[in-house]
């Protein structure tokens, strides 16, 4: 397992973040995951021979959002 910390704009209420955990939940692979409205960023267990950062980030932006990099 590996943890990796996204940052994330646009993020404006608890919907926003419960619809990114979501999204994230679903991805193959994905371990666990904790979004955090304030500082707008996700922490994501995630097996990195199932998915990667590229897919993970992904996810966030056809969400609707915007990935920090």
């Amino acid at each position: 397992m590996e943890t990796i910390e996204i940052r994330i704009e646009g993020m404006s209420c608890e919907g926003c973040s419960g619809s990114v955990t979501r999204r994230l939940q679903a991805v193959p692979g994905v371990a666990s995951v904790e979004v955090m409205l304030k500082p707008g960023a996700a922490r994501i267990d995630f097996d990195p021979e199932k998915t990667g950062v590229a897919a993970l980030e992904a996810v966030i932006e056809e969400a609707g959002f915007d990935v920090v990099r």
